[in-house]
């Protein structure tokens, strides 16, 4: 398509609404046409989000005033989407949901991991799971994409080498991540005085982003997953304690993740024997849509140990950097377009 495409993006105002805006602003084949959010709504944009003032003289509308487009960004809170999806799909020909609502295929699971039925289960199967890197192929004939958990891209991309090769057993994986996972609007938890400084096991088993995890990469190893909350605003870290079925060399290894990883354009290998920045590190991926991989082989281990670690920007790669990457495979561009932005430092 050569057209510039109309593009809305539906709650706009929170932090991924805000990652999205950022990002159509500078996309050469797109026109963002509205932007909505109750709370804000008659407001400029750069209200909310002050790293776009004089960027664009947009302002939010209503929920209720928004007029259709040709693609839709659902940026709204988990529950929102499953309820409304036939009215919503009314507005646009294709969009990508930023919730979990459509992130699972299997309504079994869906209930076993978020302790209800799905209210609209029959729609789970019409949406493809929006991680290029993993679903390509059916993006590109897909109308309707879900969103990713930004601990389920970050786990994915540690682990998919080993487990396409299915050299897992048992793995064992602590996700850091910074206070913007939580979203825009304050809790108990996020609340400056007990947030600062923290670091907060806070889910140490039970998380809902395994199903995610276990659906990418499949179910035939054991997987122990927590979660951390370090002092980051961005940032998502993967170590992961990788027990695996048969003894390799580090060769080996390296040789399974540049098979794996050498055509994404998104995916760099970190794995340097000197310097600060021998592994990946978050810090260095903010605003980018970049998932850095790297690993460690732990020699003389039975069964063999690999420290599989990933990081990424969770509101980029783990939220609106993929759905604007999927937007891109679902129209046949570039899927580098918009999303050039190398990062900084120092930081």
């Amino acid at each position: 398509m050569n057209k510039t495409l109309s593009v809305s993006i539906l709650g706009g105002s929170g932090y991924v609404g805000g990652e999205l805006l950022r990002l159509l602003l500078d996309h050469p084949r797109v026109e963002v046409s509205q932007v909505t959010s109750q709370s804000q709504a008659g407001r400029f944009v750069h209200h909310s989000h002050p790293n776009l003032r004089g960027r664009t003289d947009l302002k939010f509308v209503h929920p209720e005033a928004m007029t259709p487009c040709d693609f839709l960004f659902l940026a709204q809170p988990h529950g929102f989407a499953a309820g409304k999806i036939e009215d919503l799909t009314g507005f646009a020909e294709r969009l990508v949901d930023c919730s979990a609502d459509f992130r699972l295929r299997d309504p079994v699971q869906y209930k076993k991991w978020y302790g209800e039925e799905h209210p609209n289960a029959s729609w789970l199967s019409r949406f493809v799971y929006g991680l290029p890197e993993l679903n390509r192929e059916e993006l590109r004939e897909a109308r309707f994409a879900s969103g990713v958990g930004c601990n389920a891209t970050v786990t994915t991309f540690a682990l998919m080498p080993l487990a396409r090769a299915g050299l897992l057993t048992r793995v064992v994986v602590d996700v850091k991540v910074g206070s913007s996972e939580g979203g825009a609007r304050p809790t108990d938890g996020s609340h400056h005085p007990e947030r600062s400084g923290a670091v907060r096991s806070f889910k140490l088993t039970g998380h809902r982003h395994q199903a995610e995890i276990r659906q990418n990469l499949g179910a035939e190893f054991d997987l122990n997953f927590s979660v951390t909350s370090v002092e980051l605003v961005r940032g998502a870290l993967a170590t992961a304690h990788c027990f695996l079925s048969e003894t390799l060399e580090e060769k080996d290894v390296w040789k399974l993740y540049r098979q794996t990883y050498r055509d994404e354009r998104f995916v760099r290998l970190v794995k340097q024997k000197t310097g600060i920045f021998r592994y990946p590190e978050p810090k260095v991926l903010s605003g980018t849509n970049y998932c850095d991989v790297g690993f460690e082989l732990d020699p003389g281990t039975d069964p063999q140990r690999v420290v599989a670690v990933a990081a990424i920007d969770n509101l980029m790669k783990g939220a609106a950097g993929s759905a604007v990457q999927t937007l891109n495979v679902m129209m046949g561009w570039d899927e580098a377009e918009g999303l050039g932005f190398p990062g900084l430092h120092p930081l």
